[in-house]
């Protein structure tokens, strides 16, 4: 079969398969390990030699390497050193010797055969874990950026991993020696003055000429020139391809390279994944399933507990540190590039080579299981036994009352600040309560839903409640307690969208604050002076609108639950709005200035009366 067709078998079995997972829960990354599986010698047998084809999927992880390193500037880099110098030279040096310690005991595998196979297994896999994270939007998270700093660790120690393999199985080897590692230097040290002296000035040369498809040319030009260059010197591809990316991070085509290459890399990067699927041996699983299973199962949970306590050692939290052994459990693509190496130079058996290469690939399969077990399961239950009390406020006699301290109440709370107006602030979130103490803030933890706690905080003595929670229900529950059973109170509340109105309303409550509408409108009269119109005109054009917005809300009030009526008088009002702008234009400065004031005092008329009553 001709490697054109097999290729639009697998893209075509992928587009039905992986849709298909992933409307059944399964992650991305397992659907494409289960075409693989499925196309591959131990079911259908549609790719019989799937070898040839890793060649080309390869560049997946390879151009993922790269982008990676785009996003990574050296100054970063350098910020990180501790996390992937520290933490990861632990994460490697213990799993690999615990490794190398049950093969050698327990299956009476030679030392140099041991260290081998027990290091290659301490390795994790790169793509794998950053596919998943990024599918489940968790990379920017401190275990999330964590994994990243060790698997970083792990590229970099590949290489005398792979380059001690000839010593260890006794012969020499001229690609290892002094030079050896001094053309590593000189080659990296070349490829940091290519980027910063070279390359630089040929994309804005290539720029310039206004075609814009050859900066793809030219970013894969990169890519495959890099990875050339470091099969030729026998370096990792996918570290060669970081550190290209590292030093192009700064560069002012940076998101150009990003967006050409990114379709290239999802693409291949599946493939990668069908392509470990494929090598996977079914007939060795179903001969031996409790030495290959068990293998699996022993290989997640020896590395979950060590990394588990790696991480705690650095200080952690559980949460933390227990997803960082998660991410990081599974074996990795490098153990496949040892075993093989191992296998090449006689330290590694094919009797022990099919074994371990399936049980790294079965941790894979299973390591989105063990990640949705512990999202579901484990770090629930870890957090709510970490739950903390809600603290005993005692009772003041502040003018004011802050619940919720998100970015709604921060700015209310530091405006009283500045003025010198004391405040009762309560929040329901730990991380903003021990944030915003750290700096001296005074803020309690509670639950302003409940009635005793509003008491104890002596909402007696409040002038004005600012209920700015985040929660729609647990707002109108507030609300509905507090005009009810403190009417002197003044209550100012953030409603969430114009739904939110209609209910507050509906309670009572007359001053509402539409989250996020202020700043739309603001930012839309920065819009109209930007776009020429002068600071009067558009100041007026601006009010215009929000006189006919609250007019709008005020005529839904009664129908807000009849969605066919919102949606009429909405149409309506827009095309009144329309028509206001169109005559706008014809009106005299003068005669238009005077009735939008007139409009506006009778406005403020009609609030201040409002507000008598």
């Amino acid at each position: 079969m001709s490697l054109l067709l097999q290729m639009t078998i697998f893209l075509g079995a992928c587009l039905i398969i992986v849709p298909l997972g992933k409307r059944l829960g399964i992650a991305t990354v397992l659907g494409y390990l289960f075409t693989g599986i499925i196309l591959g010698p131990s079911v259908l047998n549609v790719a019989n030699d799937p070898q040839s084809i890793m060649e080309l999927a390869e560049f997946g992880v390879i151009l993922l390497m790269f982008l990676i390193g785009l996003e990574l500037r050296p100054q970063r880099l350098w910020q990180m050193r501790q996390a992937i110098f520290a933490m990861g030279s632990l994460q490697v040096g213990v799993t690999g010797f615990i490794f190398m310690a049950i093969l050698w005991f327990f299956f009476q595998q030679s030392i140099p055969t041991s260290f081998a196979v027990g290091f290659a297994l301490a390795l994790s896999s790169t793509a794998f874990v950053l596919q998943l994270l990024n599918e489940k939007q968790e990379l920017n998270t401190t275990y999330g950026q964590k994994s990243f700093s060790i698997l970083l660790f792990q590229d970099i120690a590949a290489i005398p991993l792979l380059a001690v393999i000839p010593l260890l199985a006794g012969t020499s080897s001229a690609h290892h020696g002094i030079a050896y590692f001094a053309a590593i230097i000189a080659t990296f040290s070349g490829l940091f003055l290519f980027s910063r002296f070279v390359m630089r000035p040929f994309f804005r040369f290539v720029a310039k000429s206004g075609a814009s498809e050859l900066i793809t040319a030219v970013a894969l030009f990169i890519v495959l020139g890099v990875v050339l260059l470091m099969e030729t010197l026998g370096i990792s591809t996918t570290l060669g391809a970081f550190l290209t990316g590292v030093l192009l991070a700064d560069s002012e085509f940076r998101h150009e390279l990003e967006a050409s290459i990114a379709p290239f890399k999802g693409l291949l990067l599946g493939l990668f994944f069908m392509t470990v699927g494929m090598t996977t041996q079914l007939s060795t699983l179903f001969n031996n399933p409790l030495l290959i299973i068990g293998g699996a199962i022993a290989l997640l949970l020896i590395k979950l507990i060590s990394i588990t306590l790696i991480g705690k050692y650095y200080k952690n939290t559980w949460k933390n540190s227990l997803m960082l052994g998660t991410c990081l459990a599974q074996g990795g693509e490098f153990a496949f590039v040892v075993f093989n190496v191992a296998h090449s130079e006689q330290l590694l058996s094919q009797s022990l080579l099919e074994p371990v290469t399936l049980i790294v690939t079965l941790s894979m399969v299973f390591t989105p299981i063990l990640y949705w077990f512990m999202t579901r399961f484990v770090i629930p239950r870890l957090e709510k036994n970490n739950q903390q009390d809600f603290d005993e406020i005692p009772s003041h006699e502040s003018p004011m009352m802050i619940a919720g301290f998100g970015r709604f109440g921060q700015i209310i709370a530091r405006i009283a600040r500045l003025q010198h107006i004391p405040f009762i602030a309560i929040d329901s979130s730990l991380k903003q309560i021990d944030f915003v103490r750290r700096y001296g803030g005074k803020i309690y933890y509670g639950d302003v839903t409940q009635p005793e706690l509003l008491r104890s905080a002596g909402i007696e003595h409040v002038k004005v409640f600012v209920l700015a929670i985040d929660d729609v229900e647990d707002s109108l529950n507030t609300a509905r307690h507090i005009t009810l059973n403190y009417p002197h109170v003044k209550l100012l509340v953030r409603a969430r969208d114009r739904h939110h109105v209609h209910l507050l309303r509906d309670i009572g409550v007359t001053h509402i604050w539409r989250e996020t509408y202020l700043s739309s409108l603001g930012l839309a009269y920065r819009a109209l002076r930007e776009l020429g119109m002068e600071d009067q005109e558009a100041y007026e054009k601006i009010e215009l609108f929000r006189d006919y917005d609250e007019k709008l809300l005020a005529e839904q009030q009664s129908i807000y639950n009849d969605e066919q009526k919102v949606f009429e008088t909405h149409r309506n009002a827009l095309a009144e709005l329309e028509h206001l702008f169109e005559s706008d234009t014809k009106v005299e400065p003068k005669e238009n200035e005077v009735n939008l004031r007139r409009g506006l005092e009778q406005q403020r008329i009609n609030v201040s009366r409002n507000e008598n009553e």
